[in-house]
């Protein structure tokens, strides 16, 4: 989708003011009850360079309409509280986001939700966990961080049969999967991620139908309205523009993350990606995904002891391999630790039965154009750090 500038530009037009003046009074007053067609009050309510944006998310994913908001947590809770009241039941994922974990397990309960959270890959549990209170099944495409598939129409079967609105969040997978074609009813990403790419702004977005991204700004009850997790402008104008690039980077980040993972499993390093034939969903992943775009930039390793893990990472960014910092989907391949890190929030013993273990890294493996090079100096990490003696 292509907008154009104000004077012709082959980029539109970035509108940074916070107020929008009116020839008539009745104008304004149309537009504030949401009867007045183009035109915009204020910037909390909508904005046109967040349209833009927004109109070009909704066009990726498949829906009729989108909400940007200032995080990808903006999303996720402006979302999960506009579905949901006091007595309300979510089934999620338990292998999640640790912050999503967080706003499910620690806050929601402070206004009477309340959350189970069960193994997504086994439908029984999560048929059996489904009551009567019960409005929202949340999952991830791919799970963060443990790269685990959800099999979208196997849930998207379950929430219709018990009248549940399937919530996707799809921040690990944008362009891989359409959660919509495969039955969701509500897409969300962070922005800050893949679809950015720069590691320069923190941005999400709700897709959805129009009627529930109307309700969602709505000026009585819209929790995007009314929690006020406004997008700014410029930012919206950057990630529009970096959307452009978003097929070709995400297509180079999948072809390395094959290339690292299948490197590792020859070194006799434990490796979780989804491209691997071993991991359970592999085939899952074939049959939902779109495989022009790869198997996703993001890998797991296990290196067991802590310390290792922890010595590895600073062995390669010493080697400038990547850096150890959170996030992913930047051009460099960043690392970390999950289980101290982006999944503190997730009690010891949850992370245990996910298989969390202490030496667990989570990488975004970057846009390298020498891939064999990248390799060899982790491999060279690895041996400086004695993580093949272990595994050999």
């Amino acid at each position: 989708m292509q907008f154009f500038g104000e004077f012709g530009g082959v980029n539109p037009s970035i509108e940074d003011s916070s107020t929008f003046t009116f020839l008539a009074a009745r104008s304004m007053e149309d537009t504030f009850e949401g009867l007045g067609e183009g035109c915009y009050l204020y910037s909390r309510h909508w904005n046109p360079t967040n349209h833009y944006l927004a109109s070009a998310l909704a066009k990726m994913e498949g829906t009729e309409a989108a909400v940007v908001s200032a995080s990808g947590m903006g999303a996720i809770s402006t979302c999960i509280m506009q579905m949901t009241v006091t007595g309300d039941h979510i089934v999620s994922n338990r292998m999640i986001y640790g912050g999503t974990y967080a706003l499910m397990k620690n806050f929601l309960p402070r206004y009477g939700i309340s959350t189970s959270f069960v193994d997504i890959t086994d439908l029984a549990a999560v048929e059996a966990a489904i009551t009567p209170a019960t409005k929202v099944l949340y999952t991830e495409t791919m799970s963060n961080p443990l790269l685990q598939i959800s099999d979208i129409p196997a849930l998207a079967a379950l929430a219709k049969k018990y009248n549940l609105k399937l919530v996707v969040d799809n921040t690990f997978t944008p362009l891989l999967f359409n959660p919509m074609s495969l039955g969701a009813d509500v897409v969300i990403h962070s922005l800050t991620k893949f679809i950015n790419g720069t590691s320069d702004t923190v941005a999400g977005v709700v897709c959805g139908s129009q009627e529930f991204c109307t309700s969602l700004m709505d000026v009585n009850s819209g929790a995007g309205m009314l929690l006020g997790p406004v997008m700014d402008s410029i930012r919206a104008s950057s990630v529009l523009k970096n959307m452009h690039s978003l097929p070709v980077r995400m297509m180079k980040h999948s072809y390395n993350a094959t290339y690292i993972a299948n490197k590792l499993k020859e070194a006799g390093i434990r490796v979780m990606y989804p491209g691997l034939e071993e991991h359970p969903q592999h085939e899952l992943m074939m049959r939902d995904a779109k495989m022009d775009y790869g198997f996703g930039g993001m890998l797991v390793v296990d290196l067991e002891v802590k310390e290792t893990a922890y010595s590895w990472m600073e062995a390669l960014q010493h080697a400038n391999v990547g850096y150890l910092a959170v996030s992913l989907g930047f051009y460099k391949t960043l690392f970390s630790s999950p289980g101290r890190s982006t999944s503190s929030e997730i009690p010891v013993e949850e992370r245990d039965a996910m298989g969390m273990t202490e030496g667990l890294i989570r990488m975004s493996i970057g846009l390298d154009m020498d891939i064999e090079e990248t390799w060899q100096r982790m491999y060279d990490c690895l041996e400086k750090v004695g993580a093949l003696k272990v595994h050999a």
